[in-house]
C-alpha cells in the first residue's frame, strides 16, 4: 500500500435542489489509509458516499477509481438482512453474491473479527442495531474489498464495543482503504490518517487530521498554579498579549486566560509565571480537539462557502 490517490473526484455535483446535494466536490483519497469525512446532519455525506460506491450516479464532474478490478463495497449505518437468515448465513451469501469464493472457515473468522462468534448460528431477526452493523462489517469483510466504505459504523455501539470496532477500523488499513464518515468527531480523530469537512454540500477542508487538530489549537487555557488565582490574573492582565484573564469559581488555584494566539499563550504564560516566581502545576488548552477544530471550521467557511 502506499499513499497514491484510490479515489479522486473533480467538481463532483449532485443537486437535488434547494440547496440539497453535494456540490464542486474535490477529493483525494490516499491509497491504504483510513480517510475521514465529517460533516453536520444534511452536510451531503451520504450522497456523497453512495456516488463515490457507485450507487448514484454524479449530475456533474468526475470520479475516478483506481482499484485494478477490485471491489469498492459500502456498508450502510444499519445495514438490512432477511431476518430468518443466520449470522453465518448472511457472510455467506454476501460473498457468493459479490463473486467471492468462500468456505465456512471464512465466514467463521470474519465473524470473529467482529466480535459475532457466539451469535453465528443465530436469525438476525432479534439482533441490536450495535450487532446489525457489526454484522455488516462481517459480510463485507468477507468480500476482500479494496476500498471499503463505512457510514457511521460505531453510532449504534456501546463504548466497549466502539473500542472493538475502532481497532478493526484502525487495522484495515495493512488490507483495504477505509473511508469513514462519521458524526464521532472522536472516533474520526482516533482512526483516521485523513479526514475531510463537509458543509453544506462542500468540502471546507481537507487533508491530515493532525493538521485540521492542529487548526483548533486552543486560544484559551485553564492554568493551575499553586498560589492565588488573583496574584496571577493580576500578573497576566498586564501582559500586551492576554485578552482576557479571569478566576474560575470556586477554585482558588485556577485561572481561565485568553491569549491573542495560540502561540503566545503557549510560551507567554509559562514564562510569565517563571519570571516572578510563580509555580506552574499544569496548563490545559480549552477545547483543544479535533471538535473545536470543527466547530470553527463549519461556522465560519460554510457561511462564505469557500473551499480548501
Amino acid at each position: 500500500m502506499n499513499g497514491t490517490p484510490v479515489i479522486t473526484t473533480e467538481k463532483l455535483t449532485r443537486d437535488y435542489g434547494n440547496g440539497a446535494g453535494v456540490f464542486d466536490v474535490d477529493l483525494s483519497v490516499p491509497r491504504g489509509t483510513v480517510f475521514g469525512l465529517v460533516g453536520p446532519n444534511g452536510a451531503g455525506k451520504t450522497t456523497l458516499l453512495s456516488v463515490l460506491a457507485g450507487l448514484r450516479r454524479a449530475g456533474s464532474g468526475n470520479v475516478r477509481v483506481d482499484t485494478a478490478g477490485g471491489r469498492v463495497l459500502l456498508c450502510p449505518d444499519v445495514p438490512d438482512f432477511e431476518p430468518w437468515l443466520t449470522a453465518a448465513e448472511v457472510v455467506v451469501l454476501s460473498a457468493e453474491a459479490a463473486g467471492v469464493p468462500v468456505t465456512p472457515e471464512d465466514a467463521a473468522l470474519a465473524l470473529e473479527r467482529v466480535g459475532l462468534t457466539e451469535a453465528a448460528h443465530r436469525r438476525n431477526a432479534r439482533f441490536s442495531r450495535g450487532m446489525r452493523q457489526r454484522l455488516g462489517l462481517a459480510a463485507a469483510l468477507v468480500c476482500r474489498p479494496e476500498v471499503l466504505i463505512l457510514d457511521e459504523p460505531a453510532s449504534g455501539l456501546d463504548p466497549r464495543g466502539r473500542v472493538d470496532v475502532l481497532a478493526l477500523i484502525r487495522s484495515l488499513r495493512e488490507h483495504c482503504t477505509v473511508i469513514l464518515a462519521s458524526h464521532l468527531l472522536g472516533d474520526v480523530q482516533r482512526v483516521c490518517d485523513d479526514v475531510a469537512v463537509l458543509v453544506r454540500g462542500r468540502v471546507v477542508y481537507q487533508g491530515p487530521v493532525a493538521d485540521i487538530a492542529d487548526r483548533g489549537r486552543p486560544s484559551a487555557w485553564h492554568v493551575r498554579v499553586r498560589g492565588t488565582a488573583r496574584e496571577v490574573v493580576e500578573l497576566l492582565s498586564a501582559e500586551p498579549w492576554v485578552t482576557r484573564a479571569t478566576p474560575v469559581e470556586a477554585e482558588p488555584d485556577l485561572v481561565f486566560v485568553e491569549a491573542v494566539a495560540a502561540e503566545h499563550g503557549e510560551t507567554g504564560i509559562p514564562r510569565t509565571l517563571v519570571e516572578h516566581g510563580v509555580p506552574l502545576v499544569s496548563m490545559n488548552g480549552y477545547e483543544a480537539d479535533l471538535e473545536s477544530a470543527f466547530l470553527s471550521l463549519t461556522s465560519t467557511d460554510a457561511t462564505d462557502g469557500s473551499t480548501r
